[in-house]
């Protein structure tokens, strides 16, 4: 909850205490609101905080926004995945990887998920923090719906350089990023990437991994895979295609092969309407810049992730964080229909 929530229910809700006799009230310093000596509560905090009084934040959020809910955007995202089967079958355990990931940058103002046929949820975070519903079902079904629904709201930074105030990283433990270190040695990668740089700051790190970022935009060509998995780094190299996760891939495999402690974003992706993106889930790479934390790269775009960019999972394996995943006893045959649309909605006052 924000500041100006609770700052508009005390100034309006609560009612004013009477004044008492001239000599015994004194003006408050902090309001200007009576004060009565005699008593140990402040009365400034019963009465209506006069505006002129008021810091410039807090009166902000009395008149409507707060100047951070002047920066933020909201955001509808439906994710819907239909399987319907050739007969009835037994659905097994299913984990679902559909809630974005929380924090300073990102809140979730409403959320609604619906499964036919209905199942007991179980929610839990896993190793890596990521939001996991475990869905139990029980009986026999010819189709399964998943059919999630979110209203977040995404705060964009207060400037677009991530390197603009850098933190003391002095401490930073080596054993929790060491699992995104391990690279995975291939030739291939090791004559496609350019000369590690040496830089000297926080920027000139960032600088160099968005360039590597933009050169797997530019190489290669990207295309909707609809097979499951990862495609290897030889494999993306070698066709010179891939999807959303298969430059993800690449990406990370380069960065680690920099020294750099990469990682895989699964998520969404706030975009027009076009070939390259008519609806479905989208793939990044996230990179841990010293003194900047964890930065954001989409090779698909070319260029550092931002607002627009809703992150569900990371993982340091690409394979490891489905959107759903699970398994079915019966009958081989299945198809499988998924729709995803993220909208921009209207900031509400």
């Amino acid at each position: 909850m924000t500041l100006g929530g609770d700052a508009r229910r005390s100034a309006k809700g609560v009612v004013a205490q009477p004044a008492r006799d001239v000599d015994e009230v004194e003006e408050c310093r902090r309001c200007g609101s009576g004060v009565d000596e005699s008593r140990d509560v402040d009365l400034c905090i019963l009465r209506p905080f006069p505006e002129a009084n008021m810091p410039p934040l807090l009166r902000s959020e009395l008149r409507g926004l707060s100047a951070m809910e002047m920066q933020m955007r909201r955001y509808r995202i439906v994710h819907n995945t239909y399987y319907n089967f050739a007969a009835p079958v037994e659905l097994g355990p299913h984990t679902l990887r559909l809630r974005p990931r929380e924090g300073h940058d990102l809140r979730i103002e409403a959320s609604t998920l619906e499964l036919d046929p209905p199942a007991t949820l179980q929610w839990h975070r896993d190793a890596e923090s990521n939001s996991v519903a475990t869905a139990r079902f029980s009986g026999r079904s010819a189709k399964l719906a998943i059919l999630s629904e979110l209203i977040v709201q995404q705060f964009p930074p207060p400037t677009t350089d991530p390197c603009s105030a850098t933190f003391s990283d002095t401490a930073v433990d080596e054993a929790v990023l060491s699992p995104y270190l391990r690279v995975v040695v291939d030739s291939q990668l090791t004559g496609w990437l350019p000369a590690t740089p040496r830089p000297a700051t926080s920027a000139q790190s960032h600088a160099a991994l968005e360039a590597l970022c933009q050169r797997v935009q530019q190489v290669l060509h990207y295309r909707v895979r609809d097979e499951p998995g990862v495609q290897s780094v030889a494999e993306t190299l070698q066709s010179g295609s891939g999807s959303c996760r298969d430059f993800a891939h690449l990406f990370i495999e380069a960065a680690r092969s920099w020294g750099y402690a990469a990682r895989f974003v699964s998520g969404y992706l706030h975009a027009a309407p076009s070939p390259d993106h008519f609806g479905a889930t989208h793939a990044w790479a996230e990179v841990y810049v010293v003194g900047c934390g964890w930065c954001g790269f989409d090779p698909t775009l070319g260029r550092a992730s931002g607002p627009e960019h809703f992150p569900v999972s990371v993982a340091r394996l690409p394979e490891s964080v489905p959107p759903v995943a699970g398994s079915i006893t019966g009958p081989a045959g299945t198809t499988m229909d998924v729709g995803v649309w993220v909208t921009e909605l209207p900031v509400v006052a």
